[in-house]
């Protein structure tokens, strides 16, 4: 009787923990700093970069990961797309279009605290 509900509890401990362990994974979110950039040059990508497009540089994510970033000051956010890396500056997690930063209220001060969420 004692294995029998060890081996329940193992099983509902496994499934319990397989439950969650898929969205863990998939839920990407960090915050930190961020700010906008409006050149014109090739992104990393390889598309040319079009300040008036909602799309954004992060170190590592992949091409075309599209992100839920929120202004910490404001609560505004919008959904950008990964098309570039950076930034290269310490405690920044994010540089945005102009676009995008004009959607959150950050293109005067060029910088803020946001939060992102990766979406798709």
């Amino acid at each position: 009787m004692k294995n029998i509900r060890r081996s329940i509890a193992a099983v509902a401990a496994i499934a319990a923990f397989g439950a969650f362990a898929p969205a863990q994974a998939s839920a990407k979110s960090s915050c930190g700093g961020a700010s906008w950039y409006a050149l014109h040059s090739r992104t990393a990508s390889g598309e040319r970069m079009n300040p008036s497009l909602l799309t954004a540089a992060h170190k590592s994510l992949r091409f075309g990961t599209k992100l839920k970033v929120t202004n910490a000051n404001n609560g505004r956010s919008v959904v950008v797309r990964i098309n570039d890396r950076g930034p290269f500056i310490r405690g920044r997690v994010l540089d945005l279009s102009k676009a995008a930063a004009q959607n959150i209220g950050m293109v005067r001060s060029g910088h803020a605290k946001v939060c992102y969420e990766v979406i798709g």
